[in-house]
Protein backbone atom coordinates (compact mmCIF):
# COMPACT_ATOMS: atom_id res chain seq x y z
CA UNK A 1 0.00 0.00 0.00
CA UNK A 2 1.22 3.30 -0.79
CA UNK A 3 1.44 5.60 1.59
CA UNK A 4 0.14 9.00 2.37
CA UNK A 5 1.04 13.03 2.10
CA UNK A 6 3.92 12.08 0.01
CA UNK A 7 4.86 15.59 -1.11
CA UNK A 8 7.98 16.75 -1.17
CA UNK A 9 9.26 20.22 0.28
CA UNK A 10 12.22 22.00 1.56
CA UNK A 11 13.14 21.53 5.50
CA UNK A 12 14.46 25.02 5.54
CA UNK A 13 18.71 26.27 5.23
CA UNK A 14 20.26 22.74 5.36
CA UNK A 15 24.07 24.67 6.93
CA UNK A 16 21.66 25.21 9.83
CA UNK A 17 18.49 22.15 10.19
CA UNK A 18 20.82 19.59 11.45
CA UNK A 19 23.06 21.02 14.04
CA UNK A 20 24.22 17.94 15.50
CA UNK A 21 25.99 16.94 12.45
CA UNK A 22 27.10 20.26 10.90
CA UNK A 23 30.49 21.54 11.35
CA UNK A 24 29.70 24.98 11.79
CA UNK A 25 28.88 26.39 15.06
CA UNK A 26 26.26 29.27 14.68
CA UNK A 27 24.46 31.19 17.72
CA UNK A 28 21.26 31.63 16.92
CA UNK A 29 18.12 33.25 18.23
CA UNK A 30 15.87 31.52 20.96
CA UNK A 31 12.83 31.53 18.72
CA UNK A 32 14.96 30.16 15.44
CA UNK A 33 16.04 27.65 17.91
CA UNK A 34 12.89 26.59 18.38
CA UNK A 35 12.00 26.56 15.11
CA UNK A 36 14.28 24.04 13.86
CA UNK A 37 13.96 21.84 16.72
CA UNK A 38 12.02 19.17 14.43
CA UNK A 39 15.04 18.85 12.41
CA UNK A 40 17.51 18.41 15.29
CA UNK A 41 16.99 14.73 16.69
CA UNK A 42 20.31 13.97 18.75
CA UNK A 43 20.52 10.72 20.73
CA UNK A 44 22.45 9.66 23.28
CA UNK A 45 25.26 7.01 23.72
CA UNK A 46 27.90 5.18 21.68
CA UNK A 47 27.31 2.89 19.01
CA UNK A 48 28.23 -0.35 19.12
CA UNK A 49 26.72 -2.57 16.22
CA UNK A 50 25.17 -2.57 13.15
CA UNK A 51 22.57 -4.95 13.08
CA UNK A 52 19.00 -5.04 14.15
CA UNK A 53 17.33 -8.48 14.67
CA UNK A 54 13.84 -9.54 14.76
CA UNK A 55 12.72 -5.74 14.75
CA UNK A 56 15.07 -5.29 18.12
CA UNK A 57 17.73 -2.44 17.43
CA UNK A 58 20.87 -3.68 18.62
CA UNK A 59 23.01 -0.37 17.50
CA UNK A 60 22.81 3.15 18.91
CA UNK A 61 22.71 6.30 16.87
CA UNK A 62 24.30 7.80 14.60
CA UNK A 63 27.16 10.41 14.03
CA UNK A 64 27.71 13.70 15.87
CA UNK A 65 29.25 16.63 13.94
CA UNK A 66 33.23 17.54 13.21
CA UNK A 67 34.25 21.27 13.75
CA UNK A 68 36.68 20.76 11.06
CA UNK A 69 34.86 21.03 8.26
CA UNK A 70 35.71 24.59 6.11
CA UNK A 71 32.83 26.57 4.68
CA UNK A 72 32.85 25.73 0.58
CA UNK A 73 30.41 28.61 -0.36
CA UNK A 74 31.58 29.17 -4.16
CA UNK A 75 30.25 25.14 -4.53
CA UNK A 76 27.08 24.30 -5.24
CA UNK A 77 25.71 20.91 -3.53
CA UNK A 78 24.77 18.06 -4.63
CA UNK A 79 22.21 17.70 -2.04
CA UNK A 80 18.86 19.11 -0.74
CA UNK A 81 16.67 18.86 2.28
CA UNK A 82 13.42 17.05 1.94
CA UNK A 83 10.15 16.12 3.51
CA UNK A 84 8.56 13.03 3.10
CA UNK A 85 5.44 11.55 4.98
CA UNK A 86 6.64 13.74 7.66
CA UNK A 87 10.01 12.59 8.11
CA UNK A 88 13.40 14.94 7.19
CA UNK A 89 15.53 13.43 4.64
CA UNK A 90 18.66 14.57 2.64
CA UNK A 91 18.71 13.97 -1.24
CA UNK A 92 21.92 13.86 -3.02
CA UNK A 93 22.15 12.94 -6.39
CA UNK A 94 25.12 11.76 -8.66
CA UNK A 95 24.85 12.54 -12.15
CA UNK A 96 26.84 10.31 -14.64
CA UNK A 97 27.41 13.42 -16.71
CA UNK A 98 29.29 15.71 -13.91
CA UNK A 99 30.23 12.93 -11.33
CA UNK A 100 32.27 10.09 -10.70
CA UNK A 101 31.26 7.21 -8.54
CA UNK A 102 34.07 4.84 -6.52
CA UNK A 103 34.47 3.37 -3.26
CA UNK A 104 36.87 3.94 -0.60
CA UNK A 105 37.98 1.34 2.46
CA UNK A 106 41.48 2.12 3.35
CA UNK A 107 44.33 3.65 1.55
CA UNK A 108 46.58 0.63 -0.12
CA UNK A 109 47.60 -1.95 2.69
CA UNK A 110 46.96 -0.01 5.12
CA UNK A 111 44.00 -0.16 7.78
CA UNK A 112 40.30 1.03 7.14
CA UNK A 113 39.76 4.62 7.37
CA UNK A 114 36.74 4.38 9.54
CA UNK A 115 35.42 8.30 9.07
CA UNK A 116 35.22 10.87 6.52
CA UNK A 117 38.17 12.88 8.41
CA UNK A 118 40.66 10.29 7.73
CA UNK A 119 39.71 9.70 4.58
CA UNK A 120 39.82 13.31 3.53
CA UNK A 121 43.52 13.56 5.48
CA UNK A 122 44.11 11.05 3.02
CA UNK A 123 42.93 12.40 -0.46
CA UNK A 124 44.58 16.04 0.95
CA UNK A 125 44.54 18.40 -2.53
CA UNK A 126 41.71 16.01 -4.36
CA UNK A 127 39.26 16.82 -1.58
CA UNK A 128 38.45 20.22 -4.02
CA UNK A 129 36.53 17.36 -6.04
CA UNK A 130 34.55 15.61 -3.45
CA UNK A 131 30.72 16.18 -4.76
CA UNK A 132 29.66 14.10 -1.41
CA UNK A 133 30.01 10.83 0.14
CA UNK A 134 28.31 8.19 2.14
CA UNK A 135 29.09 5.17 4.40
CA UNK A 136 28.72 2.60 1.66
CA UNK A 137 27.96 -0.49 3.25
CA UNK A 138 27.60 -3.02 6.33
CA UNK A 139 31.16 -4.20 7.92
CA UNK A 140 32.45 -6.20 10.80
CA UNK A 141 34.24 -4.85 14.18
CA UNK A 142 37.45 -3.87 12.37
CA UNK A 143 35.97 -1.55 9.59
CA UNK A 144 36.32 -4.61 6.82
CA UNK A 145 32.97 -5.10 4.21
CA UNK A 146 31.14 -8.35 4.95
CA UNK A 147 29.98 -9.09 1.78
CA UNK A 148 31.00 -7.86 -1.79
CA UNK A 149 33.30 -5.27 -2.82
CA UNK A 150 35.23 -3.93 -5.26
CA UNK A 151 37.84 -0.77 -5.25
CA UNK A 152 39.57 0.57 -8.42
CA UNK A 153 38.73 -2.43 -10.29
CA UNK A 154 40.08 -4.81 -7.39
CA UNK A 155 38.08 -7.21 -5.59
CA UNK A 156 38.27 -7.22 -1.31
CA UNK A 157 35.87 -9.64 -0.68
CA UNK A 158 33.60 -12.13 -2.64
CA UNK A 159 29.68 -11.85 -2.91
CA UNK A 160 28.26 -13.27 0.02
CA UNK A 161 25.36 -15.15 -0.12
CA UNK A 162 25.18 -16.84 2.99
CA UNK A 163 22.32 -17.13 5.35
CA UNK A 164 22.12 -15.51 8.93
CA UNK A 165 20.50 -12.55 11.12
CA UNK A 166 20.46 -8.95 10.86
CA UNK A 167 19.62 -6.33 8.14
CA UNK A 168 22.44 -8.14 5.60
CA UNK A 169 20.73 -11.32 5.73
CA UNK A 170 17.21 -10.12 5.20
CA UNK A 171 17.60 -11.59 1.65
CA UNK A 172 17.60 -10.63 -1.22
CA UNK A 173 20.13 -8.18 -0.35
CA UNK A 174 21.69 -6.31 -3.50
CA UNK A 175 24.89 -4.70 -5.09
CA UNK A 176 25.82 -1.20 -5.81
CA UNK A 177 28.15 -1.08 -8.61
CA UNK A 178 29.31 0.58 -12.09
CA UNK A 179 31.99 1.32 -14.36
CA UNK A 180 32.44 4.76 -15.91
CA UNK A 181 29.08 6.14 -16.16
CA UNK A 182 26.92 3.33 -15.94
CA UNK A 183 25.70 2.44 -11.87
CA UNK A 184 23.16 -0.13 -11.20
CA UNK A 185 21.21 -1.52 -7.95
CA UNK A 186 20.79 -5.15 -8.30
CA UNK A 187 19.71 -7.81 -6.28
CA UNK A 188 22.70 -10.29 -5.04
CA UNK A 189 20.92 -13.48 -7.00
CA UNK A 190 20.56 -11.90 -10.07
CA UNK A 191 24.18 -9.71 -9.86
CA UNK A 192 25.22 -13.39 -9.38
CA UNK A 193 23.74 -15.13 -12.20
CA UNK A 194 24.09 -11.67 -14.86
CA UNK A 195 27.27 -10.11 -14.03
CA UNK A 196 30.27 -11.48 -15.27
CA UNK A 197 32.44 -8.77 -15.84
CA UNK A 198 33.68 -7.35 -12.48
CA UNK A 199 32.91 -3.83 -12.70
CA UNK A 200 35.33 -1.05 -11.72
CA UNK A 201 33.56 -0.35 -7.59
CA UNK A 202 31.13 -2.72 -5.92
CA UNK A 203 29.84 -2.94 -2.44
CA UNK A 204 27.17 -5.15 -1.07
CA UNK A 205 24.64 -4.27 1.42
CA UNK A 206 21.21 -5.13 2.26
CA UNK A 207 18.25 -5.43 2.35
CA UNK A 208 16.82 -4.63 -1.07
CA UNK A 209 14.64 -1.86 -0.27
CA UNK A 210 12.93 -1.88 -3.64
CA UNK A 211 12.90 -4.83 -6.09
CA UNK A 212 11.91 -3.93 -9.66
CA UNK A 213 9.53 -1.40 -8.81
CA UNK A 214 8.20 -3.48 -5.64
CA UNK A 215 9.08 -2.85 -2.09
CA UNK A 216 10.83 -5.85 -0.86
CA UNK A 217 8.45 -8.56 0.71
CA UNK A 218 9.29 -8.85 3.98
CA UNK A 219 9.39 -5.20 4.45
CA UNK A 220 5.94 -3.76 6.22
CA UNK A 221 4.67 -0.20 5.23
CA UNK A 222 5.66 1.03 8.56
CA UNK A 223 7.20 -1.51 10.55
CA UNK A 224 8.59 -1.22 14.39
CA UNK A 225 11.71 -0.89 13.45
CA UNK A 226 12.76 2.91 13.44
CA UNK A 227 16.08 3.43 12.92
CA UNK A 228 18.19 6.66 11.14
CA UNK A 229 18.71 5.41 7.71
CA UNK A 230 20.64 5.91 4.41
CA UNK A 231 20.50 4.09 0.85
CA UNK A 232 21.05 4.38 -2.71
CA UNK A 233 18.93 3.97 -5.65
CA UNK A 234 19.34 4.25 -9.46
CA UNK A 235 16.60 6.04 -11.73
CA UNK A 236 15.82 5.61 -15.55
CA UNK A 237 18.19 8.16 -16.65
CA UNK A 238 21.08 6.48 -14.73
CA UNK A 239 21.14 8.86 -11.74
CA UNK A 240 22.13 7.62 -8.30
CA UNK A 241 20.47 9.11 -5.51
CA UNK A 242 21.58 9.01 -2.01
CA UNK A 243 19.78 9.20 0.59
CA UNK A 244 20.36 9.64 4.16
CA UNK A 245 17.23 10.51 7.16
CA UNK A 246 17.44 13.31 9.28
CA UNK A 247 15.56 11.35 11.66
CA UNK A 248 14.26 7.75 12.70
CA UNK A 249 12.00 6.41 10.45
CA UNK A 250 10.61 2.88 9.59
CA UNK A 251 11.57 0.58 6.45
CA UNK A 252 8.37 0.67 4.83
CA UNK A 253 9.01 4.41 4.65
CA UNK A 254 12.12 4.53 3.77
CA UNK A 255 11.69 1.97 0.73
CA UNK A 256 8.35 4.35 -0.45
CA UNK A 257 10.20 7.32 -0.94
CA UNK A 258 12.99 5.44 -3.42
CA UNK A 259 9.87 3.92 -5.15
CA UNK A 260 7.18 6.68 -5.06
CA UNK A 261 9.18 9.81 -5.35
CA UNK A 262 12.76 9.19 -6.90
CA UNK A 263 11.22 6.51 -8.80
CA UNK A 264 14.30 3.93 -8.56
CA UNK A 265 12.71 0.66 -9.75
CA UNK A 266 15.86 -0.81 -7.12
CA UNK A 267 16.90 0.64 -4.02
CA UNK A 268 19.41 -1.04 -1.49
CA UNK A 269 19.63 -0.10 2.03
CA UNK A 270 23.15 0.87 3.11
CA UNK A 271 22.89 1.04 6.97
CA UNK A 272 21.15 2.13 9.60
CA UNK A 273 22.25 4.27 13.15
CA UNK A 274 25.84 4.83 12.06
CA UNK A 275 24.33 6.40 8.58
CA UNK A 276 26.51 9.80 8.09
CA UNK A 277 27.16 12.09 4.57
CA UNK A 278 30.01 14.03 4.13
CA UNK A 279 28.83 17.21 2.00
CA UNK A 280 31.49 19.82 1.50
CA UNK A 281 29.73 22.58 0.08
CA UNK A 282 26.98 22.28 3.07
CA UNK A 283 29.83 22.57 5.61
CA UNK A 284 28.66 19.01 6.84
CA UNK A 285 30.97 16.24 7.08
CA UNK A 286 29.26 13.59 10.13
CA UNK A 287 31.50 12.06 12.72
CA UNK A 288 31.45 9.97 15.90
CA UNK A 289 30.12 6.60 15.04
CA UNK A 290 32.85 4.73 13.20
CA UNK A 291 31.95 3.45 9.82
CA UNK A 292 33.24 1.21 6.68
CA UNK A 293 33.31 1.06 2.75
CA UNK A 294 32.77 4.62 1.70
CA UNK A 295 30.94 5.68 -1.41
CA UNK A 296 33.01 9.02 -2.66
CA UNK A 297 31.09 11.15 -5.40
CA UNK A 298 33.12 12.99 -7.44
CA UNK A 299 33.46 15.56 -9.75
CA UNK A 300 34.87 14.78 -13.16
CA UNK A 301 37.84 16.70 -14.42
Amino acid sequence: MRGQGRSVVRCGPRSLSRGRRTGVRVALPLVLLLALGACDRQQPGEPVSRSEIGGKALDTPSPAPSASEKPTPQRASACEAVEFEGVQLTHCVADPAKHRIRTALSPKDGAPYRSFAALAKALGSETSRVAFAMNGGMFDGEGKPIGYYVQNGERLHELNTAEGDGNFHMLPNGVFFGTGAKWRVMATPQFYATVGDRPKFGTQSGPMLVIDGKLHPEIQDDGPSIRIRNGVGVDAKGRAHFVISEMPLSFGKFARYFRDELKTPNALYLDGSVSALWDPAANRRDSGASIGPILLVEDKE
